[in-house]
């Protein structure tokens, strides 16, 4: 017990100095390619706290869904980008990446359960704001595709960390997946707020 809440507050610790504040923003200096691509969505609460969710979530649901979740979310996510990078506009895309970490953050919260495909459509909707999100702030003269991989696989990353969490939680036996859920819910409601 004492390991796993060594590895939760240094986890906790390393996000927090990850995120530079609410919602992704270009990086100064390095709008070229794979490292400003990779930073994109570790510098945005919003972004930061949905792909958590959608690992940890995965996570609790348990079986096929802790892989085919996060597979869902990514490859819609990707799906999004492109669209956004071809001039598809979709609206409210702020709104539904703010709406993403609530919703996200209560369905953890509450140990919500669907079935498979409903949970791989739930977070694939919210991915498309994700995507179209990550894609429109592309830099112009950004190297798309190293741009891409690095928001890619910082997606996966943060999925993975999600998964992570949940697994090392299993051993407690404290609802600490619910409670980050309720976190995240929170952390929801003040980003819409503010």
């Amino acid at each position: 017990m004492k390991m796993m809440w060594r590895s939760f507050l240094i986890s906790m610790g390393l996000l927090l100095f990850t995120c530079a504040g609410a919602h992704a923003h270009l990086i100064p200096g390095d709008v070229h390619g794979f490292g400003s691509g990779f930073a994109h969505p570790l510098h945005g609460l919003d972004h930061l706290l949905a792909m958590i969710a959608v690992g940890l979530w995965a996570a609790q649901l348990g079986g096929r869904a802790r892989w085919l979740v996060p597979t869902s979310f990514f490859g819609v996510m990707i799906v999004g980008a492109a669209l956004a990078m071809n001039g598809l506009r979709v609206p409210f895309a702020e709104e539904g990446v703010l709406l993403s970490v609530l919703v996200l953050g209560i369905l953890i919260a509450v140990a919500a359960r669907f079935p498979l495909a409903a949970s791989m459509a739930i977070v694939g909707l919210f991915a498309i704001f994700h995507g179209h999100s990550h894609g429109t702030e592309i830099p112009v003269n950004a190297v798309g595709f190293a741009y891409g991989a690095g928001f890619a696989l910082a997606t996966v990353a943060l999925h993975g960390c999600g998964i992570g969490l949940a697994s090392v939680s299993q051993s407690v036996r404290l609802p600490v997946v619910r409670w980050a859920g309720a976190a995240i819910g929170v952390a929801g409601i003040c980003l819409w707020v503010l």
